[in-house]
């Protein structure tokens, strides 16, 4: 009989404050979806910083016959095999290499056409004659390079130096400001929840005032006359997250794996990563409006 009380309640002031509860609905539905966004951001810069900290290399690309690159003047021709091999040693005797790797013209063409292959103009324009051959240099400490990158500026030979971890760096610095905003305009969302849910709350304790004053009177617990109101906070915090679920499923559909297209396979995120964030922002999102619900009772519901 309680049980059924307490239900009747619930929907009597789901009904009365409809307009006020799918509010409260959208709301908590969009913040834990943007908050679930940049958790998933979080895993997948995570995930990459994981794969590419052992693969940042420091890539020493060779004069080749009329490069236009000022450094290769002195060297028309091109690098020769004698000149190689000494710029080779020179690099591997730095106490900061782990290992020089050799890449020629046909590696670096094979290469190419494996990173472009979508591209039908530039793997009909691009030749084999026209990739640069180069030194692949792993290093023992990535954040090291610049002792390795220095010496090798200007270098008689040596057309270009570049740095994957500064390329890399920019790439996950644009994913780091991505997650922040996700999470700050989430952070926002979830405090204009958090004040909605307490204008609900009021607004359905003003409204059954009448009620609740007769279960005063009967010697009802406090628990008791709280508990329709914040069960009507765990229902709107459900259906919020699991609206925010389906959100979260079409951005890693859509967004994620679109993204993962560009990445190494063990670089990509995996669905057991969403179903964790899922669960976590549905029960942010209960957890949320009951709170709420909660503390805005003891405050302005005199029982």
């Amino acid at each position: 009989m309680r049980a059924n009380f307490i239900f009747s309640e619930v929907w009597i002031g789901l009904r009365r404050n409809l307009t006020m509860t799918i509010a409260v609905i959208v709301t908590v539905a969009v913040a834990m979806a943007l908050l679930g966004v940049g958790l998933l951001i979080n895993y997948q810069v995570s995930l990459m910083k994981d794969y590419w900290s052992d693969r940042v290399e420091v890539s020493v690309f060779l004069c080749k016959k009329e490069s236009p690159f000022p450094t290769c003047k002195s060297s028309p021709g091109g690098v020769r095999e004698a000149e190689r091999v000494q710029l080779k040693a020179m690099i591997e005797a730095m106490p900061q290499v782990e290992r020089v790797d050799f890449e020629d013209q046909a590696a670096a063409y094979k290469l190419f056409k494996e990173q472009f292959a979508g591209d039908a103009v530039l793997g009909q324009v691009a030749e084999e004659s026209d990739m640069p051959e180069s030194l692949r240099v792993k290093l023992k400490n990535p954040d090291e390079y610049p002792a390795v990158i220095n010496p090798l500026k200007g270098y008689k030979g040596v057309a270009q130096v570049v740095n994957q971890q500064d390329i890399l760096e920019k790439f996950f610095g644009l994913l780091e400001k991505l997650r922040y905003a996700a999470l700050t305009i989430a952070g926002i969302l979830v405090l204009s929840a958090i004040l909605l849910i307490g204008n609900t709350v009021r607004l359905s304790a003003f409204n059954r005032r009448r009620e609740t004053g007769i279960m005063r009177l009967v010697g009802a617990s406090n628990l008791y006359i709280q508990l329709p109101f914040v069960m009507e906070g765990v229902i709107a915090g459900l259906i919020g997250g699991v609206m925010a679920a389906v959100l979260l499923i079409v951005a890693k559909v859509f967004l994620f794996e679109g993204v993962q297209n560009f990445l190494a396979a063990n670089s990509q995120l995996g669905w057991d990563s969403v179903a964790s964030v899922i669960t976590l922002t549905m029960v942010i999102g209960v957890l949320i409006c009951v709170l709420a619900s909660f503390f805005t009772l003891r405050r302005y519901l005199r029982v």
